[in-house]
């Protein structure tokens, strides 16, 4: 997971998928909220060309970190 970081609203949310698992960021998300646990986000092309509603553990390994844009 990305360490004892909690994300915040707004942050920006980067994925390392499985099958690559090479510390390089293969898909970004912005973090909607976090809840018991979980971290919800909106993710453009998440299942073909849609925007989804998703959630993750916060412990996730496919969490590869996040962004803290200076909103």
């Amino acid at each position: 997971a990305a360490s004892d970081y909690v994300p915040q609203e707004g942050d920006i949310i980067f994925f390392d998928w499985a099958d690559s698992n090479d510390g390089k960021a293969d898909h970004v998300g912005i973090v909607e909220k976090v809840e018991n646990g979980k971290v919800y986000t909106v993710e453009g092309n998440s299942t073909g060309d849609t925007c989804r509603q998703k959630e993750y553990s916060i412990e996730s390994s496919v969490i590869l970190g996040y962004g803290t844009p200076m909103y």
